[in-house]
């Protein structure tokens, strides 16, 4: 083949091969994911009710289902947008105003460093999430409960380094997707007032360690809410990890709030199987008093497959102060047999 010849056929090459690459830039890149999770759960203690502390709209004492979990996710250059979907009694405990929808937001990464979001979107705020994918325990804490679990509005993500990381957030009350912003109070004469009220967030991270801030509206009436929050962890060992979560939320209009810390103690103990305890301490604060509940959580995690994943877990909740229990009940034992598939 001559020179002439071998050049031509490098251009139609390049060509070519430019073509296809602009040709899949225009199109973009869309994935596709999500879970599958259900489980079988029975309350040692009592049949009064069902497990405590699994995340479901309906008290399984028995078998019982969680959720169906599919997340439509398309980028193209800068921009992207995210459909997280999600069915179920668990969805429905986690995402009563919003059917459906777990998650629903846009994207554009301004540059490396920063990134706006607009839409709905998971919070930022505590160490679980409503995806029993993301959690080493299939049950979830009290402060997991005591929310706030997703917000609609627009925030700023900016990295500052691989190690350094900041969060600014303006959006709804949390639970509020939209229309239902807006505060009323009557006053002593009777006259009505209504005016915008929303939450502002504000995150910081540094190695993995993070703390969390949240002002305003709680969508239940009150606007002067204060969140804070700490969640992080350490690897002790290759094997061994150790995870807080400590919270604190107080409102003045409410006289009431909630403090309290769990902790995540995780040992590997090979490629399929995982054990991990949950301790924790929640307090409901009032000017009536507080109630305080403990609640112990000892789960086991074996990978039956690269997808499948059963979670096994004794739980034992006790307080004194008759918050949580019927009956005058001070304690309840759950166990649970959960199976969770991912793809």
């Amino acid at each position: 083949m001559t020179k002439f010849k071998l050049t031509m056929l490098s251009l139609v090459l390049l060509t070519s091969f430019n073509m296809y690459s602009q040709e899949k830039d225009e199109k973009g890149t869309f994935t596709l994911s999500g879970s599958v999770d259900t489980y079988y759960s029975t309350n040692l203690s009592t049949s009064d009710i069902g497990t405590i502390g699994t995340l479901t709209d309906v008290p399984a004492n028995g078998f019982g289902l969680g959720m169906a979990n599919t997340v439509f996710s398309y980028e193209k250059g800068k921009t992207g947008v995210v459909a997280d979907l999600a069915f179920g009694p668990r969805a429905n405990a986690a995402n009563a105003y919003d059917g459906a929808i777990n998650q629903l937001y846009a994207y554009y990464n301004a540059s490396e460093k920063v990134t706006f979001t607009l839409g709905q979107f998971n919070t930022f705020y505590g160490y679980e999430v409503i995806s029993p994918t993301g959690n080493f325990n299939y049950s979830v804490s009290y402060l997991f409960n005591a929310g706030p679990f997703s917000h609609t509005g627009l925030k700023l993500d900016y990295a500052a380094s691989e190690d350094l990381s900041f969060m600014l957030a303006v959006t709804n009350p949390h639970g509020l997707t939209a229309g239902s912003n807006f505060y009323g109070t009557i006053d002593d004469n009777g006259e009505e007032t209504y005016y915008d009220y929303y939450q502002l967030g504000f995150q910081v991270g540094f190695k993995d360690q993070f703390f969390n801030l949240a002002y305003g509206a709680d969508g239940f009436g009150y606007s002067d809410v204060l969140y804070l929050d700490y969640t992080g962890g350490f690897d002790l060992s290759d094997s061994f990890f150790f995870g807080i979560n400590a919270a604190y939320s107080n409102s003045e209009d409410a006289d009431s709030g909630y403090q309290g810390f769990a902790l995540y103690l995780q040992n590997e103990f090979s490629d399929t199987f995982a054990l991990g305890l949950r301790p924790e301490f929640f307090t409901l604060t009032s000017g009536a008093g507080n109630q305080t509940i403990s609640a112990f959580t000892l789960t086991g995690n074996t990978t039956l497959s690269e997808s499948l994943k059963l979670i096994t877990e004794l739980r034992y909740d006790t307080s004194g102060d008759d918050i949580i229990f019927v009956g005058g009940k001070e304690n309840a034992t759950g166990l649970t047999v959960a199976a969770v598939y991912s793809f």
